[in-house]
């Protein structure tokens, strides 16, 4: 019998382990807790597997827990995306997703109690006075002239605010702790301010809303949370999540743990400069496949155990680091390489006529769909007089370094014949338009007789047969290592990051990209519902191109395919 491979471990899965030997806990319990603000990202995809991950292998439990307390930048359509993006990356939440909103009224109740222990009061003072008061790291701050106010006026000052009496950023309710603490978190942090808006999951009943830090630990008692993970810009804050369990009357006293966030080469990973990019038009929208969002990874042709694989093998610790993007790239090469079927496409075509092959004549030749994977079967391929190669496959001249086709040489069609250059014909400005060959119709599927050896193998696509494609070759999105840290990271933008190409394909990808888009109606039919992963027959290696996806957007009418990755890392060679 197989032994079951060993459990990953880092820090916090030692924590756990400590705690259920200790008796601690007799389960584990994690939450995932997006704002639903924009699409998730390669970071969240990292605490995602985490959250998730433990979960499973504790055999406990993980909420999907949306933070909606700042409904001015939140929307249904977050929501949604947010969902299909956990389930696409095959995790399942415990029960029903949860909402901070729907723990608004308990919520309300902690503040009166905080207020009522004369731990909190509203104040009057404006954003910028109560900014000012703060302090800085090296001078402590000072008391608002309102730190003082009676519980009882308080209340009366608070009930006011969630009837609506109050004005946006005439007050706000702090919560009482010391305004000389080292911790900037803890001078007298705003816990409500008054803002009235919309919200997606609870309408108009409110025109107070509560602040994350005063949210996010009540929230995680409320669930009964047993760790709540978070990265490591929050660990200041774990003295006031511990301040705020402490002083409220609930039973659950959960515990927060940070670990490092994902920070990704070529890319950025804040959600302020994603908004930027689909604001600012840099982008075709969240999901476009130079987006580090889930959704753009999706697109791009990554599949959900290549992304697991990946957070896999960054490991979860303290220390923040930034990752090569040949890891991720590395990760889906790896999996495509055994899974993904071959097929030839050309991207920059010229044409080819084989002068001493029939008219009219059209064989279907067997393919293979993986060179050493039988059980993957063949295809039938289209072969006709007139074909299409790559233009940097054809030179006139070249010397004994250059193995494809040149005049008076042989090099071998893929899965077809022996082709030799005899001739070529040029437009006005002296560029090969067509390539005059002849083939030797005795070696299709072996060596002539004669022992002659053919200088290389090209790929090609039937002239008569082939579709014309669009191929969208995506790049890495900026071309500084580390964008967030220039001055105007937008002025990285790699302007070679999409690049355009038009050509063509085997027939059979028509019928594929005809059942991608009947899945995309199926999934757009249910918002809700699992978005399944592509099977193998989306996602291809181009022969000796890449590998390629199916675009979600592509029809039968118009082929497009996405460049995931290249064969093999480029930017490597070029010493990144």
């Amino acid at each position: 019998m197989a032994e079951t491979p060993p459990r990953p471990t880092n820090f916090i899965r030692q924590i756990i382990d400590k705690d259920l030997a200790s008796g601690l806990h007799s389960t584990v319990s994690t939450r995932f807790p997006p704002e639903p603000n924009g699409y998730l990202h390669m970071g969240h995809a990292k605490a995602i597997c985490l959250n998730f991950g433990i979960a499973q292998d504790y055999q406990g439990s993980c909420n999907l827990r949306f933070d909606d307390t700042n409904p001015e930048k939140e929307n249904i359509d977050f929501v949604n995306s947010i969902k299909n993006d956990v389930h696409w990356l095959g995790f399942t939440w415990q029960g029903k997703e949860r909402y901070s909103s729907d723990y608004f009224d308990q919520l309300y109740g902690f503040a009166v109690e905080l207020i009522e222990k004369g731990l909190a009061y509203v104040d009057f003072s404006s954003p910028d006075e109560v900014r000012e008061m703060r302090g800085t790291l090296k001078e402590p701050g000072k008391n608002s002239p309102y730190r003082d106010t009676s519980v009882q006026e308080n209340l009366k000052h608070f009930e006011k605010m969630k009837a609506g009496e109050y004005k946006e950023g005439t007050c706000s309710l702090r919560a009482k702790i010391d305004m000389s603490s080292s911790f900037m978190c803890m001078r007298d942090p705003v816990i409500y301010r008054v803002k009235f808006a919309h919200h997606h999951q609870t309408s108009d009943k409110w025109c107070i809303y509560p602040m994350y830090d005063f949210t996010h630990c009540i929230s995680d008692a409320i669930e009964g949370i047993t760790h709540s993970l978070c990265t490591l810009e929050f660990q200041d804050n774990r003295r006031l999540y511990d301040w705020v369990i402490e002083n409220i009357s609930i039973d659950c006293t959960p515990r927060q743990y940070e670990f490092s966030r994902l920070n990704l080469e070529y890319t950025v990973l804040s959600k302020r400069k994603l908004i930027q990019l689909v604001d600012d038009k840099h982008v075709s929208g969240w999901d476009d496949p130079r987006m580090p969002t889930i959704a753009g990874i999706r697109r791009r042709g990554y599949t959900p155990a290549s992304i697991r694989e990946f957070c896999q093998r960054i490991g979860v610790t303290k220390m923040d680091n930034m990752v090569e993007m040949g890891m991720l790239e590395a990760c889906i090469r790896d999996e495509l390489n055994a899974s993904a079927p071959r097929r030839m496409a050309v991207l920059d075509p010229v044409k080819v006529v084989i002068e001493n092959y029939p008219e009219e004549q059209i064989e279907w030749l067997d393919a293979p769909n993986h060179p050493s994977d039988d059980s993957m079967g063949s295809r039938k391929v289209p072969f006709s007089k007139e074909l299409w190669i790559e233009k940097e496959d054809f030179r006139e001249q070249a010397n004994k370094k250059f193995k494809r086709l040149v005049i008076d040489k042989e090099v071998r069609l893929r899965n077809a014949y022996f082709l030799k250059a005899q001739r070529v014909e040029k437009d006005a400005d002296g560029k090969v338009t067509t390539i005059y060959c002849t083939y030797d119709p005795d070696t299709l599927g072996k060596d002539p007789v004669d022992g002659r050896k053919a200088k290389g193998v090209i790929h090609w696509v039937s002239a008569a047969e082939g579709r014309a494609a669009q191929f969208n070759l995506y790049d890495r999105l900026f071309t500084h290592a580390n964008p967030a840290a220039q001055e105007d990271f937008a002025s990285t933008i790699n302007p070679q990051s999409l690049v355009i190409k038009h050509g063509f394909v085997e027939p059979s990808l028509a019928q594929s990209a005809l059942h991608n888009a009947d899945d995309n109606a199926d999934d757009n039919a249910a918002s809700d519902a699992l978005i399944s992963d592509a099977s193998d027959t989306k996602r291809f290696q181009f022969e000796r191109t890449g590998y390629f996806c199916i675009d979600s957007h592509s029809t039968q009418s118009k082929l497009v395919f996405n460049r995931t990755v290249e064969l093999r890392d480029t930017w490597a060679k070029m010493g990144e």
